[in-house]
């Protein structure tokens, strides 16, 4: 079972393709994505043991240096994050549709992560800077207390950083909404 994801965004794409080699080989990691996203930025993203992923992103990091624009370790990571990146989740769609929007990838994850452990919702998706000017976003669903839990969760765990764009809850989206969304 995977614990702990590790992650680096960088503002060079020749850089970017540099540290997921120096990160893939510094510690048995699974790399989880290494492309770029809007605008001209690059993504490395693994997942693995404690440990393993905290000495990934150090090296990764002493590899970036300047190009670094953020950097994360999330350890005791929720089952339902990784599917919601790899776009892999099977949702049964509920009474209630959740989306947070944020500037930063890392932190739509850390949000992700909290609204999950917080509530009974489920992750539909996580959106992470492609096509999207660089921000990211999570849907979720659940019945309607619970989503509004868990979108308070989330807002709750970014609060310091100022990197929320926005926040809904729906109760009882068309199904027209829901459809488009998966």
């Amino acid at each position: 079972m995977i614990r702990t994801l590790g992650l680096i965004e960088l503002n060079s794409i020749a850089r970017g393709y540099e540290v997921a080699d120096g990160m893939v080989k510094a510690a048995e990691v699974k790399l989880l994505k290494a492309h770029s996203v809007c605008p001209g930025k690059f993504l490395v993203m693994i997942c693995g043991d404690t440990g393993a992923v905290k000495a990934s992103v150090e090296a990764g990091v002493e590899i970036g240096r300047e190009a670094i624009v953020d950097q994360l370790v999330l350890p005791n990571l929720h089952p339902d994050i990784i599917p919601a990146i790899t776009g892999s989740s099977l949702v049964v769609l509920q009474d209630a549709l959740g989306v947070l929007e944020f500037f930063s990838i890392a932190t739509a994850i850390i949000a992700a992560d909290a609204a999950v452990k917080a509530a009974n919702v489920a992750l539909i998706e996580l959106r992470l800077g492609f096509a999207l000017g660089g921000k990211a976003t999570l849907t979720l669903t659940g019945d309607v207390s619970a989503v509004e839990a868990a979108v308070e969760a989330g807002v709750e765990s970014t609060l310091e950083n100022g990197m929320l764009v926005g926040k809904t809850v729906i109760p009882r989206p068309h199904s027209s909404l829901m459809n488009a969304i998966l």
